[in-house]
C-alpha cells in the first residue's frame, strides 16, 4: 500500500493565487524591521511547501507496512527510536502476529523479545497487546478510521492517530514529531512547544489537502538536510528561504557531507522503499550493511 498524495477533505481559505507574484520577505530583519505579517507567513510558508515538494517529490512514510492495522503497530514501535529499527524488527513480528486477535493472544514475554531491539520493549509490548485487544473486542478487529476512536487506543496519541489517517485512510492529517516541530520553529512557523498547538497553528497554514504531504516532506528535510546539531545549510534547497540560515556550516562543501540518507548517497530507512524512491532500500536486521 502507498500513502495517498492528496486526499482533501476540504480546504481552508487560500492566498496561493497572489503568492507567486510576492516578494519574498523573511522572517528575520535588522532590529527595528516590522514584523512578519499573517499573509507573508502564510506565503513564505507554502513557498517553502512547495520547494520541498520538487526536492522530494517522493516522500513517503518510512516504516514499512501493507495494511492499517501493521501500520498502527509500527508507529507505536517507532518512539524514541530509528523507523529503520523498526522495519528490521517488524517482518518477524507481523509473520507471528498479522492480525490484532493473533497480537492479543500473544505470550507477552514472547513478544517482548521479538520487539526488544527498538526499546523500551516492556512498555511497547503492553501497549501492544492493549490495543490489540481493544481493536478485536471494541471494533470487530479492524483499525478505527477516525482520530476519535484510534486515540482511544493504548499507547496511541494524536501523532500516531495521524500518521494512521493520513497513510492508510488518505484523511488529513499532520504528524508533529520531533522534526517537524523542530524546523517549523526554525522556519518561524510557530514558537509553539506543545505538539497539539504546534498541530493547530500549522494547520492554519496550509488546506487540509496538503497536511499529510507537508508533514513527509518536513520529516524528510529534517532527517536529511535540516539536523538538530548540525544542519547542513550550506546544501539546504531552502537557504534562501530560512529564517535560520548560518546556524548549521554554510560552506557548500563540507556540508555536502553533512547529507543523510539518498541525498548522501546512503541507504534510506525502509526495507521495501516505494517504487518512486531514488535511494537504496536498508539491510534487515544483522546484515551487513
Amino acid at each position: 500500500m502507498t500513502a495517498p498524495r492528496n486526499s482533501a477533505v476540504g480546504e481552508q481559505g487560500s492566498t496561493e493565487s497572489t503568492e507567486a507574484a510576492q516578494p519574498h520577505k523573511s522572517a528575520k530583519g535588522p532590529k527595528g524591521a516590522r514584523p512578519e505579517s499573517r499573509l507573508a507567513l502564510v506565503r513564505r510558508a507554502r513557498r517553502i511547501n512547495r520547494e520541498l515538494a520538487e526536492v522530494y517529490p517522493y516522500a513517503h512514510p518510512e516504516l514499512d507496512f501493507e495494511n492499517s492495522f501493521q501500520l498502527l503497530v509500527a508507529t507505536v514501535l517507532s518512539a524514541q527510536t530509528t523507523d529503520l529499527r523498526v522495519n528490521q524488527t517488524t517482518p518477524a513480528l507481523f509473520a507471528a502476529y498479522p492480525t490484532p486477535e493473533d497480537m492479543a493472544a500473544a505470550d507477552p514475554e514472547a513478544l517482548e523479545q521479538l520487539i526488544r531491539p527498538t526499546g523500551f520493549f516492556r512498555a511497547k509490548a503492553k501497549s501492544l497487546l492493549g490495543l490489540s485487544a481493544a481493536l478485536r473486542d471494541r471494533f470487530g478487529g479492524e483499525v478505527p478510521g477516525r482520530l476519535e476512536d484510534l486515540v482511544t487506543l493504548p499507547g496511541v496519541g494524536r501523532k500516531t492517530a495521524n500518521v494512521v489517517l493520513g497513510n492508510a485512510f488518505g484523511v488529513p492529517g499532520l504528524t508533529v514529531d520531533t522534526h517537524f516541530g523542530r524546523l517549523v520553529r526554525r522556519w518561524k512557523w510557530t514558537a509553539q512547544e506543545d505538539p497539539e498547538k504546534v498541530e493547530a497553528e500549522i494547520a492554519a497554514l496550509f488546506p487540509k489537502s496538503e497536511w499529510t504531504m507537508l508533514s513527509h516532506r518536513i520529516i524528510f528535510h529534517g532527517r536529511r538536510v535540516c539536523h538538530a546539531r548540525k544542519p547542513a545549510c550550506g546544501a539546504c534547497p531552502i537557504a534562501p528561504l530560512c529564517p535560520a540560515y548560518g546556524e548549521g556550516e554554510t560552506d557548500p562543501d563540507k556540508a555536502k557531507k553533512l547529507l543523510k540518507y539518498e541525498m548522501g548517497g546512503q541507504p534510506g530507512q525502509r526495507l521495501r522503499p516505494p517504487a518512486d524512491y531514488p535511494g537504496r532500500p536498508a539491510a534487515p536486521l544483522g546484515a551487513a550493511e
